[in-house]
């Protein structure tokens, strides 16, 4: 892509001397992990896979600096070395044999897929985040193993990236005529789809960010996220609901000869999630539960904060059922482990990191530490650190704790003068004021940049950016300081963030602005309820703007069996009620789902929906437009580094 900070730096003589050191803490460490991963490869399989709009979706060749003979002793300066390693291994793709029966395709997403040879055809677990990677993924696997029909499909949690590509492992003919299964954990549907509607503009402007979308991929971009190289771009993403949903704990099932047993986790890295266990090829499916890097409690694009505690204890639930029967542990993201013991080992560690995270944010909470406090002073003990699997390449210590923090005290310290600080730009200018105006500053950060202090730099040149944005000086002093702080990272997401940042005040801005966020996927509208759709026009709706008008709807959803619905405005706040209808309403909709959510999203006028044969409108058309025009619509493209 094209590189859109071309002001991009070398590392510094500090970065230099960090990015030594980490080398140096690692230059003897085991490589069995690069055993494992590269263990049982059968094929590479394509480099490249194009997207539906001609673009190149998924690219192995864009990370093809891993294999640069100047980096064969040693990686690059602009990388911390640690992350260079988990690159490396998250870049060894293609078709695996895992046991007997059981194969994995790695590398083509950020997740992977698992493919289960039944008596007569696949049982596919994950089938990752975009129909195209997922259709690749199908196509290599019958290449090389033989054509066989999918029997069923598991999605072990409701994260996008194991569901998303469903479509290019099945149709919806496949399911609605019995020929294949679709299994998902208790509270999947509401989970996958809910967690990504409502703050979904928000959340993913950030997972840009924390992906890296826009960096190019290079030592000084994007190389790896920790758990997989990257995203898919523009992916084809559809959801196809469950068949069939696990309730119970050691629920078991049995599809094409292959005996399951299910172990519900909800709460753990995702709302709804499973692990599964084959008694009969003694192998343990840990969806994302347990990965090789500490996961995210809370993660940096924004969700709901995880149960660091609820987590540990579902990890030894698996510990204490399955490992004792089990010869190999697989997982969503990353290389499967071999052998009783070693997997054993795997999950008591993977346990007890997120049970120490957990205990002692709380203890040091108890002592009066503060949150940040916390999360600069904790760090895991020698025999669970040292673990390349428990390392901070996704989620890290630091963030986890303050997401401990958040779950049980909320974002508040407890220091009055905390309770109700100016908003970032009124603070900005007092700060700058009070510290000797914009230029003295900037000077004085200089001075704190030349000693490697960049996360002070980064802090107080904020102050100056947020009271001046014009301040050229000030912009890009912050980017240099962001800029080295990613290359030091040893957190795909740290190192991400950093970089985005740095990008965009140096292009004084995102390059994003005016793309709206408000459309929704086909694939995933089929799949919403009408009570989100409400809700979602809930928090469009411009609440001051809203104060004193009035109105009241009935909608009749025409393709969901008539379901009834009545929603008005008072007080600038949405109401709704199911089954309901006001007697005198201002106006009555009769639509699709599909075209209630076009409006609900706003990416389709009532002017287009009127046109259309699913869509017919009575009442006081005024009214409902200038109801409308109080829906806000959301951009992807509001600035985060800049005011």
């Amino acid at each position: 892509m094209t590189d859109l900070s071309p002001d991009r730096k070398a590392a510094s003589s500090s970065t230099v001397a960090h990015q030594v050191f980490v080398g140096e803490s690692i230059a003897s460490a085991s490589t069995t992990d690069f055993d494992d991963a590269t263990r049982g490869l059968i094929a590479e399989g394509p480099r490249q896979v194009e997207g539906r709009y001609g673009q190149v979706l998924w690219d192995r060749d864009a990370y093809a600096f891993f294999d640069d003979p100047a980096f064969a002793q040693s990686p690059p300066n602009t990388v911390n070395p640690s992350l260079w390693r988990q690159g490396r291994l998250n870049n060894i793709a293609g078709l695996f044999e895992v046991a007997p029966a059981i194969f994995q395709v790695r590398g083509m997403d950020i997740s992977n897929v698992t493919f289960i040879a039944g008596a007569t055809g696949w049982i596919v677990i994950d089938p990752l985040t975009s129909q195209e990677t997922a259709s690749a993924a199908l196509a290599l696997v019958n290449e090389r193993l033989g054509q066989r029909p999918v029997h069923a499909v598991i999605y072990t949690h409701s994260h996008t990236d194991h569901f998303g590509g469903v479509y290019g492992i099945i149709s919806e003919d496949d399911v609605t005529s019995g020929r294949v299964a679709i299994i998902a954990p208790a509270g999947f549907l509401d989970a996958a789809i809910s967690e990504n509607v409502l703050a979904g503009t928000v959340m993913i402007r950030r997972a840009m960010y924390m992906y890296g979308v826009l960096l190019p991929k290079d030592p000084q971009g994007h190389v790896d996220t920790g758990l997989g190289k990257g995203m898919p771009g523009l992916p084809t993403v559809g959801l196809c609901p469950p068949t069939k949903e696990i309730v119970d704990t050691g629920e078991e099932m049995t599809i094409d000869s292959v005996r399951l047993v299910f172990q519900l986790t909800p709460g753990t890295e995702a709302p709804a999630e499973m692990n599964l266990f084959l008694p009969d090829m003694r192998a343990l499916c840990m969806a994302e539960n347990c990965t090789a890097t500490q996961h995210n409690v809370y993660t940096l694009r924004g969700a709901q904060v995880r149960d660091a505690l609820l987590w540990s204890k579902y990890i030894d639930d698996s510990l204490r059922s399955f490992a004792h029967q089990s010869d190999v542990l697989f997982a969503s993201h990353h290389w499967p482990r071999w052998g009783r013991q070693r997997l054993s080992t795997y999950l008591e560690s993977q346990r007890d990191a997120y049970r120490y995270v957990h205990d002692q944010t709380l203890r040091l909470a108890n002592l009066g530490l503060t949150m940040n406090e916390i999360a600069e002073q904790l760090s895991l003990p020698s025999g669970l650190g040292d673990e390349f699997f428990n390392r901070d390449y996704y989620g890290t210590v630091s963030h986890n704790s303050k997401a401990v923090y958040q779950r049980y005290v909320g974002w508040f310290d407890g220091n009055p003068a905390h309770l109700h600080p100016h908003p970032p730009v009124d603070a900005a200018v007092r700060y700058v004021a009070f510290m000797g105006g914009a230029e003295a500053v900037v000077e004085k950060a200089r001075v704190s940049f030349d000693q490697g202090d960049y996360r002070w730099v980064v802090e107080v040149v904020n102050h100056v950016v947020f009271a001046d944005p014009d301040n050229a000086a000030a912009r890009n002093l912050q980017a240099d300081a962001l800029e080295q702080l990613g290359y030091q990272s040893e957190s795909g997401p740290w190192r991400d963030f950093y970089l985005t940042g740095a990008m965009e005040l140096r292009s004084n801005g995102t390059v994003l602005k005016g793309l709206r966020g408000n459309a929704l996927g086909s694939g995933i509208v089929r799949s919403m309820t009408c009570e989100l759709l409400l809700d979602l026009i809930g928090v469009r709706l411009n609440g001051p703007r809203a104060t004193d008008f009035r109105i009241e709807v009935n909608l009749n959803i025409v393709d969901r069996s008539g379901e009834e619905w009545t929603f008005g405005v008072r007080h600038g706040v949405l109401h709704a009620r199911n089954e309901d209808s006001h007697p005198r309403p201002d106006a009555v909709i009769d639509c699709s789902l599909a075209a209630f959510a076009a409006l609900a999203s706003g990416s389709q006028t009532l002017e287009e929906l009127i046109a259309q044969a699913v869509f017919s409108l009575h009442g006081d058309r005024a009214l409902l437009d200038q109801f409308l025009s109080l829906l806000d619509v959301f951009e992807f493209g509001f600035e985060i580094v800049l005011p």
